[in-house]
């Protein structure tokens, strides 16, 4: 069998209806949702499955609901027995790496995402914090353009996806004259982006310092696998490593073209699987590593893919 990577989406992956199939389907899918419902108080699992999508898209309601789904998935792909030979999530995603790799506790997880949620969107007022997309540039560029913008207002990189599209945040004057430089630089595109908060800029540093006081109460365990962080891009050598990162992930850019190129180049990674709702990474995945088989994993049928990788 092909050396594979396990992989989890973050915000933006959600649907209404995300899981359900597997809760059908697999009784480990199903613990996991009842978990999640017990250790947060409310249903989840019934806004995941009916919404209303207004609430399901409230990052303090999105962050629990995709962690839940993810790893309600990723139980299941565990009990066919294939086993990766590393992990990395995006953004929330690496909280669903975490619980895979046997780092967090999975109610645990699902109390800081849902903490994190909140202090993300709490961080910044809504309408002066931004995030945009900027399409058919390289990262040099944009982090050139970005920090000429800040001469208007806050403005970062904060996602670096694939070697052409970069995600950009901070305050909505700063973001607002960077998509202007971006397209005077010749962006085939600059998309804004339907998002409640500015994440993974440094008007998040709230939000760090009020979920930091929450990781520390938190056990952390060593890695059964190893997980790459978004903020290095690189495996944390310990549960206290992994906890510092996801600190720092808060305020700091999603690093994942290194992250991917990482797997690929150190970790020996041949394909990569995507576990958890949407396919969003498939595709980010497919433009920094040319030639590597990806698959997505979003329903039960999508199991049959593993025939794919040669187990």
């Amino acid at each position: 069998m092909a050396k594979v990577a396990f992989v989890f989406p973050g915000q933006g992956s959600q649907a209404v209806g995300m899981g359900r199939a597997w809760v059908d389907a697999f009784e480990c899918s199903r613990a996991v949702f009842a978990a999640a419902d017990e250790a947060l108080g409310f249903e989840l699992s019934t806004l995941c499955w009916r919404g209303p999508e207004s609430e399901l898209q409230l990052t303090a309601n999105t962050q629990p609901a995709i962690l839940t789904a993810s790893v309600a998935m990723h139980r299941a792909v565990a009990e066919t027995g294939h086993q990766p030979v590393v992990m990395a999530g995006h953004s929330l995603g690496e909280y669903s790496a975490l619980v895979a790799a046997g780092v967090l506790d999975f109610t645990d997880a699902v109390r800081l995402v849902r903490r994190r949620g909140e202090l993300m969107q709490k961080a910044v007022p809504v309408g002066e914090g931004a995030m945009a997309a900027i399409l058919g540039l390289d990262a040099a560029t944009v982090a050139t353009i970005t920090d000429e913008a800040s001469a208007d207002g806050v403005c970062t990189v904060a996602n670096l996806n694939s070697p052409v599209q970069t995600v950009i945040a901070g305050s909505a004057a700063g973001v607002a004259r960077a998509l202007e430089l971006a397209t005077a630089a010749g962006a085939r595109r600059v998309v804004p982006l339907a998002v409640s908060a500015p994440f993974h800029s440094p008007l998040m540093a709230p939000a760090r310092e009020g979920l930091e006081p929450h990781l520390e109460s938190t056990e952390f365990r060593d890695h059964t696998v190893p997980v790459v962080t978004n903020i290095d891009a690189r495996p944390a050598e310990s549960g206290a490593a992994a906890r510092d990162a996801l600190a720092r992930q808060i305020d700091g850019p999603v690093r994942w073209v290194e992250s991917v190129e990482w797997m690929v180049e150190e970790g020996g990674v041949e394909a990569f699987v995507e576990v958890g709702p949407g396919a969003v990474l498939k595709g980010l995945i497919r433009r920094i590593a040319r030639g590597v088989l990806v698959i997505n994993v979003a329903e039960p049928v999508d199991l049959n893919q593993f025939a794919e990788l040669g187990g």
